[in-house]
């Protein structure tokens, strides 16, 4: 049992129960026991909330914890707390560690090592075949049992319709969403960077749009046969935003999450930067027509959540030229400072919609708890500074990993507290 919190003071914005406005919240025995104005101490500790923006509990859907495995580029621990201090409650972890995450006791194992880390929640998500090979599907109901959320063999596309159908029938009976990345391999073929004028350019081999456009519209073809439950990660081209939007007018039950990276940059960050590995991604970094389509895509509806993708690596690892780097970068705790500073402050997302897309919009895509500061809900806070100035330095990060795109931006606004299950996980110092 911990001693209730009240939060006074700050601006609580939730879309989900409609509220937007000077509110007190308190806080009981891991969940939220009253929103009102004012409310009474009564004996619990008092968060002074002055001046802060007080939302329902932040949800990374995609994040890459590396544990069990590489364990010298992230671990459960270093990653959770970096997502407490990116204001994020709970995260997703992607099944792509050594060994996967395709059977009951890995995700067992990576549950257990969040809840020891005591920060943010930790859930895991399983392979959708085992082994990611793409060869026949994991167990998915004891995933489930042991606490998996999702079912992705992120990293790969399940390029077997007929697998991918079956996944979506299987993974139906137990209420879970399958997340594919959608690359087929035989376009992308594991170039480097984004195809276009830019890796013309600079005589680079270039991943085109439809890499991920085709991937996209077969798996929502298959969706559509057999009434699977849908979710996209790290989409990143216009095409894909159109089938996605058009999906949804039909009905089907697809959900879609973009990154900060993919929102706000554009390939020509690889030349400009001289090559810089902290701009080798996957998806790799598009062209503007693609960063504007997903704006929209977030502003509108069609893209879901926003997620970072979270792929830390060992600063060796990363230290090469830039054709041998592995993709992948660190975004947990910049993703919401940066959207923050580059969208909403700038007018081009509204308050509300940013709130959605990095907690409500998460917990439904998942069906997971959270997303809400209604009554009985959990009490996962995040408390928001909006004027809080600062300038992102890779070496003060919690994460074990340094590689950020955003490194040297000057923003404003930042996580200011962290709050998981009524408890102050972290607080800016």
């Amino acid at each position: 049992m911990t001693r209730d919190l009240l939060i006074r003071g700050g601006t609580v914005v939730d879309p989900a129960h409609g509220r937007d406005g000077a509110f007190d919240v308190l806080l009981r025995d891991g969940r939220v026991e009253a929103v009102d104005a004012p409310l009474p101490a009564d004996g619990a500790l008092v968060f002074d909330a002055g001046g802060l923006l007080v939302f329902p509990g932040f949800i990374d859907l995609h994040v890459h914890l590396r544990e069990p495995g590489r364990e010298d580029a992230e671990t459960i621990a270093s990653g959770a707390a970096a997502a407490a201090a990116g204001g994020f409650t709970a995260v997703c972890a992607m099944p792509n560690t050594d060994p996967v995450n395709d059977n009951r006791t890995v995700t067992a194992f990576v549950a257990a090592r969040g809840a020891e880390a005591g920060t943010a929640r930790v859930y895991p998500v399983g392979a959708v075949t085992r082994g990611r090979r793409g060869e026949e599907l994991a167990e998915f109901g004891e995933m489930r049992s042991a606490g998996a959320v999702a079912l992705s063999d992120d990293g790969d596309w399940v390029r077997d319709g007929d697998l991918l159908r079956r996944a979506l029938e299987h993974a139906g009976l137990f209420a879970m969403p399958v997340v594919q990345h959608a690359e087929d391999p035989s376009l992308s073929r594991g170039a480097p960077m984004h195809e276009g004028a830019v890796s013309t350019r600079l005589g680079l081999a270039g991943q085109p749009a439809v890499g991920e456009a085709a991937a996209v519209a077969r798996d929502l073809l298959i969706a559509r046969l057999c009434r699977g439950r849908l979710h996209f990660g790290h989409v990143s081209t216009a095409l894909s935003v159109s089938s996605i939007r058009e999906a949804k007018e039909r009905g089907l039950s697809v959900t879609a999450e973009a990154t900060p990276h993919h929102l706000l940059l554009t390939d020509e960050e690889v030349a400009q930067s001289g090559y810089s590995t902290r701009f080798k991604m996957n998806p790799p970094l598009r062209e503007a027509a693609d960063v504007r389509a997903l704006v929209e895509g977030v502003i509108d509806g069609t893209i879901d959540a926003i997620a970072t993708d979270h792929a830390p690596h060992h600063e060796d690892d990363k230290a090469v030229e830039f054709e041998a780097a592995p993709f992948g970068v660190v975004g947990l705790e910049t993703a919401a400072a940066v959207v923050y500073d580059r969208l909403v402050s700038s007018g081009s997302l509204p308050l509300r919609r940013f709130v959605e897309l990095f907690s409500t919009g998460p917990a439904k895509a998942f069906g997971l708890p959270g997303g809400t500061l209604a009554a009985g809900s959990p009490a996962d806070v995040t408390l928001f500074d909006p004027r809080h100035r600062w300038t992102i330095e890779p070496a003060k990060f919690s994460t074990l990993g340094r590689s950020t795109p955003f490194a040297g931006w000057s923003v404003v606004g930042a996580p200011a507290a962290t709050i998981v299950g009524g408890r102050i996980v972290w607080r800016r110092t």
